[in-house]
């Protein structure tokens, strides 16, 4: 008997123009339906159902009501749940007084939550009273209603643009040294030159010169230690003082003069 042998046909390829044709097809297969998808995609979020419908207002929220902060920054904010600019959003509320931080988060279908973290004033900024400037407890200056301020015994912060951090790690500093002499800080200001200055709640001016700040500190609390004496012995309050001098500091206490008047010309 006669065996069968078995044959295998090798495909024949495909010629090169008829491979692009079905590569090209397939491409514009998948371009066809991404566009479709991204036309129903837009369609969908278009839909009223997704229309922001509420604004959640959670965290600090002392200083303004939940109503307030939505009306002030609603009228700036764009889109639906799905094209809203969560930025924009967040500069939005911040935007609003005495809002310092904003995070703004989506919720299913149609919402908004913003935390808020609000400003903590701990001084005013600048010498003119009206500006309606403060600093945070971060050292930062914002803008503020002071008629909103219940604490009015805020001490008034004074230098360079961007020293606000400084001056007011410097306040911290001097506060308890200065309160050794049962006074408080009114008002710190620092020059263009580096020179720091302090007016204290009992009217006293001082000034506390130039240097690092851990020299200016040294050097206040020496006078400290040293001017008690002074003003026990007069029994005068302190009116100024002046601590730039290289071995020492010159005071003027209230009612006690160093100045000799001129003697009255004698006639002839």
């Amino acid at each position: 008997m006669a065996s069968a042998t078995a044959f295998t046909a090798t495909p024949t390829p495909l010629p090169g123009d008829v491979r692009l044709m079905h590569v090209t097809a397939n491409l514009l297969f998948v371009l066809a339906a991404v566009a479709l998808a991204l036309l129903l995609v837009n369609w969908i979020a278009r839909q009223p159902a997704f229309a922001l419908r509420s604004i959640r207002i959670v965290g600090d929220v002392t200083r303004n009501s939940a109503s307030t902060i939505r009306a002030n920054a609603a009228p700036k904010l764009a889109g639906n749940f799905f094209t809203t600019d969560l930025n924009a959003d967040r500069r939005a509320f911040q935007a609003v007084p005495w809002v310092r931080e904003a995070v703004v988060r989506r919720i299913w279908p149609n919402r908004l939550e913003v935390r808020l973290e609000e400003h903590r004033a701990v001084a005013v900024w600048g010498k003119d009273a009206t500006a309606d400037k403060l600093v945070n407890s971060f050292g930062e200056v914002f803008e503020a209603n002071l008629g909103d301020v219940e604490d009015d015994s805020l001490p008034t912060l004074n230098g360079p643009d961007g020293s606000a951090p400084q001056l007011l790690a410097m306040l911290g500093r001097l506060k308890p040294v200065f309160e050794r002499l049962d006074m408080h800080v009114d008002a710190l200001s620092l020059s263009g030159r580096g020179s720091w200055r302090t007016e204290l709640d009992s009217g006293a001016e001082v000034e506390l010169g130039r240097g690092t700040d851990d020299e200016v500190v040294e050097r206040s609390e020496r006078f400290v230690g040293s001017v008690t004496q002074v003003i026990s012995r007069y029994q005068r309050p302190l009116e100024y003082a002046d601590l730039r001098h290289h071995d020492g500091y010159a005071v003027r206490l209230k009612g006690i003069t160093t100045v000799i008047p001129k003697a009255k010309e004698q006639k002839h």
